[in-house]
């Protein structure tokens, strides 16, 4: 090896070594940088000639060293991992949320609660006499309050419903935005790779948004070619290359359509093309809650506020008015349905005159048996029991939701933790990689300060014996 060859070797030293304090720089910049990864120079050294010139020999040791490559520090396994486990974190955020706000429509337990209500309602009819208009009224006055309770909560949950859907909706039009993104970044990528250009940044930039997704939509992603990535949802594409689609919700707009017979449901789509996707994330947490738990809970008040008309309405037209006629209906649908529901259920009449408390049929009659008998129905009819039953079952599933996301928020937090740990940057080991690229640096400025010397002698000290 020549002095001038051992010159560009050091030459070469000092550029890597500047290119690798170059890459610490990057990293303490954006020590607190959120969705950065740490980036790292390979150095690698460049062999002599392998294959020596015709009729020649070479003695060379070794070109230097080579730092062209700058790598973003990640773990790929760690990364896929995460996107799935933010996603099932994401999913039972918004299931947790959606029995938060069920329990708080039911008001349970709590004297503003159905159970607390419905009560009141049966024991005031112990209170009736033979003439008191008074404890008539009362009783009226409190089955209208259960009738109203029921429209409540049955409203609380329609709005819950359509709310939960336009958060559906937004959140698909956010990632379809998000995607077109990703489609962008994946083509800003790929043309920086073609060129042999740096695109950390930009691929820092991109998984981000990617794990946004994942958040989101349940998105997956897989590596393709040129340094970008394909999106996957449910299995379907989402982002191919530089080309994203488009998602859309289809299905009816209210819980009155939705549970309606003939429905045909919800769902979320490609646009174009029409294809179902199953996503996952706060989108599919947000579907689930829309098709199956709201409207569980709807269809089981629904069944309670039935329950409860059939009672009374049973129970007083079994009975018979102070002048001795029969009793009628005392709950019917304010919306002349044939079918009473939570949504519906009204008192069809105040006047106390309605309420058939007597057991005598024909004769005018002070008799209050019916009413003593129409006191019993919330035990006899099973309409407490099977309201503390849906009340309890709510309760266990809202208690399970919350434990379910303890749980994951726990795993979903490690997770991230360990990928800290990997791509995050440590300002110790950045210290120590400065000081030893610095030290580095020096040690190749004083290589070209000795083959400087070597080249001053032999260029001017060379042919001048005894000068």
């Amino acid at each position: 090896m020549s002095a001038l060859s051992s010159l560009n070797t050091a030459r070469q030293a000092m550029a890597a070594q500047q290119r690798a304090l170059d890459v610490t720089a990057q990293n303490v910049a954006n020590l607190n940088t959120e969705g950065y990864s740490r980036q790292r120079v390979d150095l690698q050294s460049v062999s002599s000639n392998a294959v020596p010139a015709f009729f020649s020999t070479s003695t060379e040791i070794g070109g230097g060293v080579s730092a062209d490559t700058v790598t973003r520090v990640r773990d790929a396994f760690m990364e896929n991992r995460a996107l799935g486990e933010h996603a099932s974190s994401a999913r039972l955020t918004v299931e947790n949320d959606a029995y938060t706000q069920i329990e708080a429509s039911f008001r349970e337990p709590g004297e503003t609660g159905l159970q607390a209500i419905t009560d009141t309602m049966w024991h005031s009819f112990e209170d009736v006499t033979g003439s008191d208009d008074a404890a008539r009224s009362t009783v009226l006055q409190n089955i209208s309050t259960v009738a109203s309770s029921l429209n409540a909560t049955s409203t609380a949950l329609d709005e819950q419903w359509t709310q939960t859907r336009e958060d559906l909706a937004a959140t698909l039009t956010q990632a379809n935005a998000t995607a077109d993104q990703i489609g962008s970044l994946n083509k800003q990528i790929q043309q920086a790779t073609q060129a042999g250009l740096s695109a950390n940044e930009l691929a820092d930039k991109r998984d981000g948004l990617v794990l946004a997704l994942a958040d989101s939509i349940g998105a997956t992603s897989s590596v393709g070619s040129d340094g970008m990535v394909n999106v996957l949802v449910g299995g379907s594409s989402l982002v191919s290359g530089a080309t994203a689609t488009k998602l859309k919700l289809v299905g009816e707009a209210s819980l009155d359509e939705f549970s309606a017979p003939g429905s045909q449901g919800l769902a979320v789509q490609t646009d174009p093309g029409g294809t179902k996707v199953a996503v996952g994330g706060a989108s599919g947490g947000r579907l689930t809650v829309l098709t199956s738990t709201i409207p569980t809970y709807q269809a089981k008040l629904d069944g309670i506020a039935t329950q409860i008309a059939d009672a009374l309405n049973g129970g007083n037209t079994s009975g018979y008015l102070s002048d001795g006629s029969p009793g009628s209906a005392l709950l019917g649908a304010s919306d002349g349905s044939a079918t009473i529901s939570a949504r519906n259920i009204s008192l069809l009449s105040s006047s106390p005159t309605v309420l058939a408390v007597s057991s005598m049929a024909g004769v005018a009659s002070t008799d209050t048996s019916n009413a003593k008998a129409m006191a019993k129905l919330g035990v006899s009819s099973g309409v407490s029991a099977d309201y503390r039953t849906l009340v309890t079952q709510l309760g266990v599933a809202s208690a399970v939701s919350a434990q379910s996301l303890q749980i994951q928020t726990t795993i979903t937090g490690n997770i991230d933790t360990a990928r800290e740990s990997v791509s995050g940057v440590s300002i110790d080991e950045e210290m120590t990689q400065m000081l030893t690229f610095q030290h580095g640096y020096q040690a190749a400025a004083r290589m070209v300060t000795a083959m400087d010397e070597v080249l001053d002698k032999l260029i001017n000290g060379t042919g001048r014996v005894g000068l």
